[in-house]
């Protein structure tokens, strides 16, 4: 059950961000060129997408466990540090030149643009090395541990 409501959320994101028009890098880049061709279109989608995940957490903190697990895993940090602002920062510049997010890029994959796949390399290949500069495995920890 747990992967037929993974497997359902994925599909919904999915279909927004192709509604939405954000799979188009253009849009999102226009969105950014506020003296040129602005476009406030993404502004509206993050938007719906904070009033959706306030009332959604307004909702689903009202359980005292998740669905499909033990508890809920939070994050335990509030630290703003320079990996957290550099990382940051790492994001935004490569939203800006690229127009994609990591999220809005796998739907795109459906496009079939080789500029997709690449993008989604380039992230892949930071997330690898982020992980070999902290000392950690590139492979993914196993379900059991």
């Amino acid at each position: 059950m747990k992967l037929i409501y993974a497997w359902a959320t994925g599909l919904v994101f999915g279909l927004g961000i192709a509604i939405s028009g954000m799979m188009n890098p253009a849009k999102v880049l226009n969105f950014f060129d506020i003296a040129g061709t602005w476009d406030l279109s993404l502004a509206f989608v993050m938007g719906g997408a904070v009033a959706v995940t306030f009332i959604g957490y307004r909702l689903v903190w009202r359980r005292a466990t998740p669905l499909f697990e033990d508890r809920f895993q939070v994050p335990n940090s509030n630290v703003i540090d320079a990996r957290l602002v550099g990382g940051s920062a790492l994001f935004g510049i490569g939203w800006g030149i690229a127009g994609f997010c990591p999220g809005a890029a796998i739907p795109a994959l459906g496009m079939g643009r080789w500029e997709v796949a690449l993008f989604l390399g380039a992230v892949g290949l930071g997330l690898a090395l982020a992980r070999i500069l902290k000392g950690q495995s590139i492979l993914p920890r196993s379900a059991s541990a």
